[in-house]
């Protein structure tokens, strides 16, 4: 990957991107994993951009199907190699890549929701449109609303009495 392709095509997005990594992972090595990953493969992808659609656009579907896809190998090695304790369901802040604790609950709660869901949150948090969301994700419009309403929900359920 060159210099100039990482300046201008992946440094401006990096939030996008640090977002993803961050709702769909638990620690700092699979987050430098999944971020490494996903800089590859927009690399890799780029001439499959076709202008169709922002850029933006193209960094949020690429992220997510490479977060989406690394996350189901890691679930078939876990299964495979290792038989893991459960793990309480009481909200804990895990890791602290950022200072502020709400946050940190907020990330803890939504990496509780389905994958699909995860995509969806992350992407109203951003502040997309239904119909940017409905564009990323493959789904209707009236399909997005009915989710969000229904990922609220969740999320609040989750976070009662967590965040002030």
């Amino acid at each position: 990957m060159s210099k100039d392709f990482y300046t201008q095509f992946i440094l401006p997005y990096a939030g996008i991107i640090i977002k993803i990594c961050r709702a769909y992972t638990d620690s700092e090595q699979d987050f430098e994993d999944y971020y490494q990953e996903i800089c590859f493969q927009l690399w890799k992808s780029r001439g499959n951009f076709k202008g169709n659609s922002k850029w933006s656009t193209w960094v949020y579907r690429i992220s997510l199907n490479v977060s989406l896809s690394l996350l189901k190998r890691d679930k078939r090695l876990i299964k495979k190699n290792v038989e893991l304790p459960e793990i309480a369901d009481n909200l804990q802040p895990e890791h602290h890549l950022f200072d502020d604790q709400a946050l940190d609950f907020l990330y803890q709660a939504i990496k509780k929701l389905p994958d699909l869901d995860k995509a969806i949150i992350l992407l109203y948090l951003e502040e997309k449109s239904y119909k940017e969301i409905a564009d990323i994700i493959g789904l209707s419009v009236n399909n997005i609303g009915v989710r969000i309403i229904r990922i609220k929900k969740k999320l609040k359920t989750l976070l009662d009495g967590k965040i002030y």
